[in-house]
């Protein structure tokens, strides 16, 4: 595998010193840059070009939502992982809708960020479990959330092998990953995936995932990446 070329971005010192430690421990990844705040981050990933740019969230200055969206804007190369704590659902369905990959929580298991990080370099969406279930309640209690019965109408109206790739994709699969699963050319995932977020009206991957939560057709993530068979 190509070693995953990551920027962080915290402006807690402690915060990114955890998290480069926690990345540094996997051979898979190196940490290219630091930024302590969302304007550096995004000077960086135009400098070093990383796979991913590991994002607090919440920022002093620039913070992690704008740099998230400005990176996906001029660096569409670049996956964006968010870092979040409970208590940001608003933040989050912003992350969301500006182009934001993934999210893990400040406090989760090592292995988790780990997981994340190699999801997003392969171009997957990745939800924390915890992540995931607070987006859809906050959802579900919102007038403007799509709401459990009509994320399944939704997924109901997909083809039933748009429905496999979606609970796959919700799992926090790359198309790669996919496609080994099911047995197809990653070509052919990658059409079905297009057709997936045009049928849910998702604007990304991670927004598909969210309604692959809410109406519990996703499949569980192991610490690997991989969804258990």
């Amino acid at each position: 595998m190509t070693v995953i070329r990551a920027v962080v971005a915290d402006d807690e010192p402690l915060v990114r010193a955890g998290v480069r430690a926690v990345l540094a421990s996997d051979a898979d990844i190196e940490i290219v840059a630091e930024a302590d705040d969302g304007r550096q981050a995004i000077d960086l990933v135009q400098r070093h070009r990383p796979q991913v740019a590991v994002l607090d969230i919440r920022m002093p200055g620039t913070d992690g939502l704008c740099a998230a969206a400005e990176i996906r804007r001029t660096m569409p190369g670049t996956g964006v992982l968010m870092l979040t704590t409970f208590g940001e659902d608003d933040y989050i369905l912003r992350a969301l809708s500006g182009g934001a990959s993934g999210f893990v929580l400040k406090s989760g298991p090592p292995e988790e960020l780990i997981a994340a990080v190699k999801a997003v370099a392969e171009q997957a969406a990745y939800l924390s479990p915890r992540v995931a279930a607070r987006v859809v309640a906050h959802l579900a209690s919102t007038r403007a959330g799509e709401d459990q019965r009509v994320a399944r109408q939704r997924v109901a109206a997909l083809t039933d092998r748009e429905r496999q790739v979606l609970a796959l994709l919700g799992g926090g699969l790359s198309n790669r990953q996919i496609a080994r699963r099911l047995g197809l050319v990653e070509g052919t995932v990658k059409a079905h995936v297009s057709a997936i977020l045009a049928g849910l009206g998702a604007p990304n991957r991670a927004a598909a995932a969210v309604i692959a939560h809410q109406a519990g057709t996703h499949l569980p993530t192991s610490p690997d990446g991989d969804a258990p068979r």
